[in-house]
């Protein structure tokens, strides 16, 4: 992966020989840079030795399956990982989004639509509209006397969650809490509207960037996933509407 500097770089790992070069090529047509390995452990070692952008796994692969490849690189980093599964089976898509991927695609697909999902999680990894949108209310300019101190610009407080929308850090009763950049957009636009119900298809325009929609189960998995860290009494589910950050 030593094309043009600043290019996005993408492991691609892919045990078929033919998807393979063909992804890599179609990826490369769009401006990535492409690193490929055709099986799990020779990804891992990749990935160690140098970090790409966004990792593409197939799920099925020798020695090293996507799923433990997605576990294992989730021990030290949170770079996005999109899963590729060879059919539309709710148990890989569901193994692999719990084992800690941002998003998933089956075959076959159009490369178009997989340049489309690895831009979004791109994205993701910068500044949330959430975060650039929402602001704290402005501070009167007479303070009561003996005031509860308030708590910086950009951190938003939901009882003993504390969500930082400048630095990107979340604490939980003042622990901190590592979030993949998925997870904690989904967690800034909960805090943005604590109370308030979000629907999955809202959720998934706005932290997925699915504008034509897609499979809300992505939503429901990553919910799980985030209430695992937060609190599983912290998001409530509001059943046949969405979710909704308990105040």
């Amino acid at each position: 992966m030593n094309d043009a500097p600043g290019d996005p770089r993408v492991l691609l790992a892919e045990d078929d020989d033919v998807i393979r070069e063909a992804t890599a090529l179609a990826l490369q047509r769009y401006g990535f840079q492409v690193g490929t390995v055709a099986d799990g452990l020779t990804a891992l070692e990749v990935f160690r030795t140098d970090p790409p952008d966004v990792v593409v796994t197939d799920v099925m692969m020798p020695g090293l399956d996507g799923v433990g490849l997605t576990r294992r690189i989730r021990e030290s980093s949170t770079v996005p990982i999109i899963m590729v599964t060879a059919r539309a089976d709710p148990i890989d898509m569901v193994s692999g989004l719990e084992a800690g991927a941002d998003d998933y695609i089956t075959k076959p697909f159009e490369s178009a639509v997989l340049v489309a999902r690895i831009r979004a999680v791109l994205r993701r990894v910068g500044p949330s509209p959430a975060a650039a949108g929402a602001s704290d209310p402005a501070p009167t300019t007479a303070e009561p006397p003996e005031q509860t101190p308030r708590p910086p610009s950009g951190v938003r407080v939901v009882g003993d969650l504390e969500v930082d929308t400048d630095a990107l850090h979340v604490r939980v009763d003042g622990s901190p809490v590592q979030l993949t950049p998925t997870e904690m957009r989904l967690l800034l636009e909960f805090s943005a509207a604590p109370g308030i119900v979000l629907d999955r298809d809202t959720l998934l325009e706005r932290v997925w960037d699915y504008q034509w929609g897609g499979d809300t189960r992505v939503v429901d998995v990553h919910v799980q996933r985030l209430r695992g860290k937060i609190g599983a009494d912290r998001i409530e589910t509001v059943r046949g509407f969405g979710y909704k950050l308990r105040r």
